[in-house]
């Protein structure tokens, strides 16, 4: 009796477990030009900067595809829906790995990024569906494990694989990789019926909302500021930090590991305690950001800022995605939808200026440049939006 019941509480799991594979597989992709911006910059004989617009046109494709692209494919039945959309990210790496140009490695990027706008919009709220009963949290955190564990596994080992045997072989791993998920995810998960299908129609109601246009709007303004400083990590390890190939590597591991942390603190306080959360996230983010320079004067600081700020992010996009949930319950895909085109305007416009302060100040720059925006994050969280929520959860 016991075994059975163990039996099919795993089997309710494995589609969350699936998802969170999924997760991985997906931001491994999203993060990797960052570990590879220097190998990818010197191949086509170009500058970083120039190279880090990789990052910001694949964020502004997704920014702008969010939403059109959940609009044309809302009524498909959602595991339908998700093995089409890895089929197109396979395809897409594919692309990227047999590059013979940067312009081909760009239209690839913007393949995945499309990929990418239907994933994240989908992802959360399907988690939350399929996880047992009474489970919502831990789904969420699942998930963002998976992101964490991008950072930890992923974007290091894509930075090895890409020094020892050329960043082509990274994205031809990712394929291989996404193969595996989808897969499983065909093996595993369950047909899930489109519950509510986008429509315009519900956008203005949804913008009237007060407390999600805030989340919104810091979103944007935080995300901004984190991938100011975030998109020019690996450079800024390795030319201010002044440290080696192989250091640069262990630091980007430590900035996602504290994210399992982070993932594990949220499912099991964060009902209690939300505000905690929230104010650790919006305001570490700027504390953390403007210490940055500061850290880089030796190792151990490089280290212990990077897991600082790695436990920031991780709970501010735990924290914000569960707030969508809640705040649009009845149109969660829709809500979801353009919270990732905004999040990705956030990356596409901090990858940006912190290229415009590599080319025209020093790339010792970027964390201040972040954490002066990331300070007007924290003004609008404490005069809008935490009030805003506080007076919606009564």
């Amino acid at each position: 009796m016991i075994q059975n019941r163990e039996k099919s509480l795993l089997a309710e799991w494995l589609p969350v477990v699936g998802l969170t594979f999924a997760a991985f597989v997906f931001n491994t992709s999203e993060y990797i030009p960052i570990g590879l911006l220097t190998d990818i910059a010197t191949d086509f004989h170009t500058t970083e900067a120039h190279a880090g617009l990789l990052i910001t046109v694949y964020a502004w494709v997704v920014a702008i595809a969010s939403l059109p692209l959940m609009l044309l494919v809302s009524r498909i039945e959602n595991r339908r829906l998700l093995l089409g959309v890895l089929s197109l990210f396979i395809i897409s790496h594919f692309v990227s790995a047999f590059s013979s140009g940067y312009s081909m490695l760009m239209a690839s990027r913007i393949g995945v990024a499309c990929s990418h706008a239907v994933f994240w919009s989908i992802v959360t709220p399907l988690a939350v569906r399929v996880a047992p009963e009474g489970f919502r949290s831990i789904a969420i955190s699942m998930i963002a494990t998976g992101t964490s564990i991008a950072m930890i596994v992923g974007l290091p080992l894509g930075r090895t694989i890409g020094l020892h045997v050329g960043w082509r072989m990274t994205f031809f791993y990712v394929a291989l990789a996404a193969c595996v998920v989808m897969l499983l995810l065909w093996m595993m998960f369950p047909k899930v019926p489109s519950r509510n299908s986008v429509s315009l129609q519900k956008l203005p109601a949804l913008l009237k909302t007060p407390a999600l246009l805030a989340v919104y709007i810091l979103t944007v303004v935080a995300i901004t500021a984190h991938f100011t400083s975030y998109s020019y990590i690996e450079p800024f390890l390795s030319q201010v930090a002044g440290l080696a190939d192989a250091q640069v590597t262990w630091v980007l591991t430590a900035f996602g590991l504290i994210g399992i942390l982070g993932s594990v603190l949220f499912s099991r306080y964060y009902d209690r305690h939300p505000f905690a959360f929230i104010r650790f996230a919006v305001f570490g983010l700027a504390v953390f950001l403007l210490l940055l320079r500061s850290a880089a004067y030796s190792e151990q600081g490089a280290i212990a800022l990077c897991l600082c700020w790695g436990l920031a992010i991780t709970i501010f996009n735990l924290v914000f995605q569960s707030e969508i949930i809640q705040v649009a319950p009845q149109a969660t895909a829709i809500a979801m939808s353009v919270y990732s085109g905004i999040y990705n305007v956030g990356i596409g416009s901090g990858a940006l200026i912190g290229g415009v302060i590599c080319t025209r100040l020093s790339i010792a720059e970027v964390g201040y440049v972040g954490g002066a925006i990331a300070l007007v994050a924290c003004l609008y969280c404490a005069r809008k939006l935490v009030p805003l929520l506080k007076s919606m959860k009564g």
